[in-house]
């Protein structure tokens, strides 16, 4: 979460809200293995269809996630901002749609990019997506 934090900071919000429910993935016995290294052992190993040994769940990576859109929502001013790990923002989109949570996977994220979710006229949507 330090890097989570430093980057809300260097975004211009001095004092982020802190929640746990953006905390990175907990991994288990996975803890600091690549995913190269996992698949080593795993070849078929996917985090939000297997999760991971002595870690989280893909159902509870999702109920996180949906944890979080309810603190986002809830109340909160027409817009929020979110700086987190890149497996749980990922869940956090696919629980906004309201899709599967192994979708996930397909959604790459790279470091320092914007992603808007919002409301539309038919519902919940992923307006942008990895934009550098």
């Amino acid at each position: 979460m330090r890097r989570a934090l430093r980057s809300a900071q260097l975004a211009g919000f001095e004092r982020p809200e802190v929640t746990p429910l953006l905390c990175e993935v907990d991994y288990g016995r996975y803890e600091g293995l690549t995913s190269q290294q996992i698949h080593q052992s795993d070849p078929a190993w996917e985090l939000y269809k297997d999760g991971c040994p002595d870690g989280e769940t893909p159902a509870q990576i999702y109920s996180r996630a949906q944890a979080f859109i309810e603190l986002a929502t809830a109340g909160a001013p027409e817009r929020v901002m979110a700086f987190g790990h890149g497996h749980i923002l990922r869940a956090v989109a696919v629980a906004w749609i309201a899709a599967e949570i192994a979708v996930a996977a397909r959604l790459q994220i790279d470091v320092a990019t914007l992603n808007i979710l919002r409301e539309a006229d038919r519902g919940r949507v992923i307006a942008l997506w990895n934009a550098q």
